[in-house]
């Protein structure tokens, strides 16, 4: 009998740096030992310092590219990141209904690190009405919370209102919005999970201090959907992903890459096997 690996579809922008994007998401996969595919929706110019300039992939390349993967393996999870406009999410949104694809983790990602706009409007508003409907988890920081739930999150309580309100007004599966460098206290801080008929969950963890965190983001919705292609329950596969970011963190709090926001060090924290 022959074996069969857990495989992952990434759909996200490439970062030259190599610390976000498409990079972080296939080393994540790696790490947590599952194979990872891609489909790149945006070419971006960027370093540790931001993002310099990007290109979004023309829409007959992309659809080329999701049709090239997706007629050969059906995915056991689906990481959505960076898309750059309207026509991308619909194309997006489109493949993974045709193909009924599960396990769905969108990163709504719109600004970079470095504060670089990387999504406009329109594209935000159509991944709210296409791509969330379609999501088992959406994971916005504090910022892209604000955008998504029209308040400003600055502590926990609104990130608890943030996350059930984009829950009622998307139709995602579940909701976590990511704290960043909120505090709860000096050491640590914490993520809200909420889902669907369920209250909301506070997920407590240790803060780090370092400037390393570029592609933090990218990595924790790719290391939960890893989790979910694994077959964890979304709580878990959360938990998990958080402890796994937070464990790269701290292996790659003290190197020194570039002259910005260095990177997490994916690779030192390997995920065990389960």
């Amino acid at each position: 009998m022959s074996k069969r690996y857990t495989t992952l579809l990434t759909i996200a922008g490439s970062d030259s740096i190599g610390g976000a994007g498409i990079q972080a998401d296939i080393k994540t996969a790696c790490a947590h030992g599952v194979y990872a595919m891609s489909v790149i929706t945006a070419v971006t110019a960027q370093n540790t310092r931001g993002v310099d300039t990007f290109r979004a992939v023309e829409p007959d390349l992309l659809r080329a590219q999701l049709k090239a993967v997706l007629s050969d393996v059906k995915p056991d999870a689906v990481k959505i990141g960076m898309v750059p406009d309207a026509e991308s999410v619909e194309i997006i949104a489109g493949m993974i209904g045709r193909h009924k694809l599960h396990n769905v983790v969108v990163d709504p990602v719109m600004v970079s690190t470095s504060g670089s706009q990387l999504s406009c409007d329109e594209s935000v508003d159509a991944m709210k009405k296409l791509l969330f409907p379609k999501a088992d988890l959406v994971t916005p920081n504090v910022d892209e919370a604000s955008r998504l739930a029209n308040i400003k999150v600055d502590d926990s309580v609104k990130m608890m209102l943030a996350a059930m309100g984009i829950l009622a007004d998307t139709r995602a599966g579940a909701v976590l919005v990511k704290s960043g460098d909120l505090r709860i206290d000096s050491g640590n801080t914490a993520d809200i999970l909420s889902r669907r008929g369920m209250q909301p969950v506070e997920i407590v963890h240790r803060r780090v201090n370092t400037r390393n965190t570029h592609g933090t983001g990218c990595s924790l919705s790719t290391a939960i959907a890893c989790g979910l292609a694994k077959g964890l329950m979304l709580e878990e596969a959360v938990r998990k992903g958080i402890d796994w970011v937070v464990d790269a963190i701290e292996a790659g709090k003290d190197y020194k890459l570039g002259k910005g926001r260095g990177p997490i060090n994916h690779l030192t924290a390997c995920a065990p096997d389960e």
